[in-house]
């Protein structure tokens, strides 16, 4: 019988089955964190993958936006959607939550809570009310009730946190990232955002174990792919107490999810040196490796952006962005009275992976 204050034991949690597919997992992400080594400036994939995994864990609570909206919105704020607003709370939420784990190196209640307040805008905190209960769409039977006790959320939350730090208990990181999950949603301590926040805790503790060395592996994507049985799978585990079938979807998504953002980080890289062979030949002028990450960590810019990062004046930006929009690497669009220009071969990567 399931109970939520109790923990599986680690035989539970290492079926031959469980084991084999942990190490295909394990490969797969080893993989993907030593092709993230090869861009020489990390924060474009925080720009890039970050925003993909925003972007796909709001989706899969119905939150949905396109790539043209949200990127569209971040030089562009004032036209910002609900939806796109929504992504960029998660990617707040999500970076926030990078920075407490690296300041730190441990994850706490007091952490999640940061971050729950990030993504949803307010100081709510754990539950002290009712929570809502899971209903069969088709029968309108209950099938699972939270803990509905404030100090039962608190007792629960704590004891999460030791298993979260407790790095002596002989438990595959993996294995362990898919525990914890399970058990966060099963607890559901907030009124809103649950499910993001329990996406958001799923990649920071791979940063936790140093399995990732930023938080670019959009898992989401899996889930908003295999939704139905993302939710079948957590409530056969509080039906039965039967954990490996649970286990094995989490691994699963890591090991798809890995090998696609290899193959994602693989195409930026050669359009980036793409990128950078036109423009160091054709316009030497303005090469400079500082103008090659710009535009790889904005799919979207605009003027201001780049006369901040480059520390050029506004007279030499416009020239640049003017040849390379001539030179079909950039797009220019306008809206209002303001121009911008999308790097085209990442916003084709990016709206495709």
């Amino acid at each position: 019988m399931y109970q939520i204050n109790e923990f599986p034991s680690q035989g539970e949690l290492e079926t031959i089955a469980i084991l084999k597919k942990t190490a295909m997992a394990h490969r797969a992400l080893a993989e993907f964190k030593g092709i993230c080594h090869s861009i020489p400036n990390q924060s474009i994939l925080i720009s890039t993958l970050a925003v993909q995994e925003a972007k796909d864990g709001s989706e899969v609570e119905n939150i949905i936006t396109t790539h043209d909206e949200l990127f569209g919105s971040i030089v562009s704020p004032e036209t910002m959607s609900i939806a796109a607003k929504e992504v960029q709370h998660y990617l707040e939420a999500l970076i926030k939550g990078f920075d407490l784990v690296k300041e730190n190196g441990i994850l706490t209640c007091n952490h999640i809570i940061t971050i729950q307040e990030v993504l949803e805008h307010n100081k709510a905190g754990f539950r002290r009310q009712i929570g809502t209960a899971l209903i069969n769409e088709r029968t309108g039977e209950t099938v699972y009730t939270p803990p509905q006790n404030h100090d039962e959320i608190v007792a629960l939350m704590g004891q999460l946190e030791r298993f979260i730090n407790n790095s002596d208990d002989n438990i595959d990181p993996l294995i362990k990232m898919a525990v914890i999950h399970h058990r966060f949603e099963s607890i559901h301590p907030f009124y809103d955002g649950n499910g993001r926040t329990g996406r958001i805790i799923n990649v920071l503790y791979l940063v936790l174990s140093q399995l990732l060395d930023i938080p670019v592996l959009y898992l989401s994507r899996y889930i908003v792919r295999n939704k139905d049985k993302y939710y079948q799978l957590l409530q056969e585990v509080r039906n039965t107490s039967n954990w490996e079938n649970w286990i094995l979807y989490m691994l699963d998504g890591i090991e798809q999810t890995s090998k696609d953002s290899t193959n994602t980080v693989e195409l930026i890289k050669k359009s980036m040196a793409k990128y950078k062979y036109i423009i160091r030949n054709e316009f030497p002028a303005i090469y400079s490796q500082d103008l090659i990450n710009h535009l790889f960590k904005h799919p979207y810019t605009k003027i201001e952006f780049m006369e901040k990062e480059l520390n050029k004046t506004r007279p030499t930006i416009t020239k640049y962005l003017e040849l390379l929009t001539e030179r079909k690497l950039l797009r220019k669009i306008k809206k209002w009275k303001t121009n911008y220009y999308i790097n085209i071969e990442l916003f084709d990567i990016l709206r495709n992976v």
